[in-house]
């Protein structure tokens, strides 16, 4: 992408009802005032389910476009990335879909304890290497960040084209005693994941399907 097309992007972007682009420093010093009163923004005390690493916001866009009866939150940093979802969600009157551009590790900065119903997690860098495991987002410490803020029975969902990123996952909430409530390590070959798992796919989702890669899926919950 052009740095002009960028640049016209984070303009809409500054137009756009559903975007919310917080200075770090507000988020770290308390003066965001979202923090526990998302209801607030949405007019509405339906559950909240947020969608980290949203990209362009296909799946946060699709996963509303379903649910009616839910408010979805797309959270990337690359506003740019997310200005084709929030752009889509105002054409069809989506009003159940916000888009924030922060960091993901500050996701705990900007909801409260139990304030968030789910969490999806689609098609993430699995940070192969050791020195990056700290950035892998479901390691340990980003799995405290998501308890904090998910109600007690709140869902988790990875989404992911990584046997490896799906199979340390699976590890890792086995070793620390969490309920996995589904698992599946090829989607579209075996039987059973929820619809929302078949029937949204991301543009990159479609580019590993034709390339012959395995989707898997894993549901559990952290508390």
């Amino acid at each position: 992408m052009g740095s002009k097309n960028k640049l016209k992007r984070f303009k809409e972007n500054e137009t756009f009802i559903n975007v919310i682009q917080p200075e770090r420093k507000a988020i770290e010093d308390g003066s965001l005032v979202l923090k526990g009163k998302w209801a607030e923004h949405f007019k509405n005390d339906n559950p909240i389910v947020l969608e980290l690493g949203c990209g362009k916001g296909e799946y946060t866009v699709g996963l509303a476009q379903k649910n009616p009866n839910k408010n979805f939150i797309g959270i990337d940093i690359k506003g740019a990335r997310f200005w084709r979802g929030a752009k889509t969600a105002i054409e069809e009157n989506l009003d159940n879909v916000a888009f924030l551009r922060t960091q993901i590790e500050l996701v705990d900065w900007m909801f409260a304890e139990n304030e968030v119903s789910e969490i999806w997690i689609t098609f993430p860098d699995p940070q192969i290497k050791y020195k990056r495991t700290k950035h892998r987002m479901t390691n340990q410490d980003f799995l405290e960040k998501y308890r904090k803020i998910l109600n007690p029975k709140g869902l988790m969902h990875l989404k992911t084209d990584s046997e490896f990123m799906h199979g340390y996952t699976l590890g890792l909430l086995h070793g620390l005693g969490l309920e996995v409530i589904y698992a599946n390590h090829d989607v579209y070959k075996n039987e059973g994941s929820p619809e929302e798992v078949l029937k949204i796919q991301t543009f990159y989702e479609n580019q590993y399907l034709q390339k012959g890669k395995p989707i898997t899926y894993i549901q559990f919950r952290i508390h």
